[in-house]
């Protein structure tokens, strides 16, 4: 009953946190600050469910491929991210400034 209620709970942190990801690619300004978003929430979100459902189901083989699934996922979502944005560095896409005024307020 705990396991249930654990499990459920984690898939619905997971899905809190890949909405605000997506919801964060939208609206920020440029490839920087959204590859952030997307990598934390999305990393976040995928390990979240995955832990939610090792609580669902019995302890068995499915837990261990959920554990190999989740270790994988935490490997290769940072990396990606790291790529995607080394390629941006390199096309000399600028990163997002706030423009100032003489007074040093935001315009």
């Amino acid at each position: 009953m705990i396991a249930t209620i654990i499990g459920w709970s984690l898939i619905c942190v997971g899905i809190l946190f890949g909405v605000v990801g997506n919801v964060g690619v939208l609206i920020f300004p440029d490839v920087y600050t959204r590859l952030q978003a997307s990598a934390t929430c999305a990393t976040t979100a995928t390990l979240s469910v995955i832990i939610g459902c090792a609580f669902l189901v019995e302890l068995g083989p499915m837990t261990g491929k959920l554990i190999v699934i989740g270790l994988f996922f935490l490997v290769s979502s940072p990396v990606s991210s790291h790529i995607i944005g080394r390629y941006a560095w390199k096309r000399e896409m600028v990163p997002w400034r706030r423009a100032w005024d003489e007074r040093g307020d935001v315009e």
